[in-house]
């Protein structure tokens, strides 16, 4: 379901002077609240500064599955393609059938970027952020990006084919288990709770001050369709908001090998151009 594999991987915590060359460091598990789901992993490279930017992580799953070992596995990789950048894995509570429905996913990457913000001295980072997300985070990347700037306005947004217009999503899915996650998430069907799904939608909040956005999307994903990705780009487009849309005509709801490298490419060469 997602463009990355996971794989086991221990971290050790370790601590610098103040006044000390800083050093890298992984922190796993940091708890940013008081439920067990809601943990996250800090990456912060050697050589760091108030200056250094935020990779933030966002996994998915559908809401209801996922975690943020989903990256485990190239961690290494985006570390080695964004030397300058502190890199931040974010847990979030799931919805189920006894609760989490939403906003308790939103609520959560706000608050895991409250915290993030409120610890950048003592981490020595920037206050720039920049939120990447996969599926199901990668819509919650793009919510946080356009809905929730009073928290913190991203410098960029990155999705991995994410859902944008949640009520066209419902309405037009042919998997079925992607339409009961969506139901589960939200609380009901679009004809039930049409303001809902109206809140849930990053696409409804656009505006031509909104951030950078760089869309990845397969031509032929049979979870989330393409348009998707395309009827954002079009509105971005149509307030004047820089983005890019990269289409793989044959990958599906994921992709590896040389196309992922493909992917990241792309991903330095926005972020150098739109963030610096």
């Amino acid at each position: 379901m997602t463009i990355f594999s996971s794989c086991d991987r221990s971290a050790g915590n370790s601590s610098t002077d103040s006044f000390a060359p800083a050093t890298a460091e992984s922190k796993i598990n940091v708890a940013y609240g008081n439920d067990s789901a809601q943990r996250l992993d800090i990456y912060l490279p050697a050589g760091r500064t108030s200056a250094t930017k935020v990779l933030v992580l966002i996994h998915g799953g559908g809401w209801a599955g996922g975690d943020k070992n989903e990256f485990a596995s190239v961690i290494p990789t985006l570390q080695k393609q964004l030397p300058g950048y502190a890199i931040v894995n974010v847990n979030y509570r799931l919805a189920n059938q006894f609760g989490n429905h939403f906003p308790t996913q939103e609520n959560d990457i706000k608050e895991a970027l409250r915290f993030v913000l409120g610890n950048t001295k003592d981490y020595r980072i920037s206050k720039d952020i920049i939120i990447l997300g996969t599926s199901a985070g990668a819509h919650l990347a793009l919510l946080q990006a356009y809905k929730n700037t009073d928290v913190v306005k991203p410098k960029a947004v990155i999705s991995f084919f994410g859902p944008t217009d949640m009520a066209e999503m419902y309405n037009r899915q042919t998997n079925s288990y992607y339409q009961f996650a969506i139901g589960l998430l939200v609380g009901g069907t679009p004809a039930k709770v049409p303001e809902a799904y109206a809140k849930v939608s990053p696409i409804n909040f656009v505006t031509p001050q909104s951030v950078p956005t760089l869309l990845f999307h397969g031509g032929r994903d049979g979870m989330v369709p393409a348009s998707q990705s395309k009827n954002l780009k079009a509105k971005l487009d149509k307030l004047s908001v820089p983005s890019e849309l990269v289409i793989y005509p044959r990958e599906g709801h994921g992709w590896w090998g040389a196309t992922r490298d493909d992917s990241f490419k792309k991903i330095v060469a926005f972020l150098k151009k739109h963030v610096g």
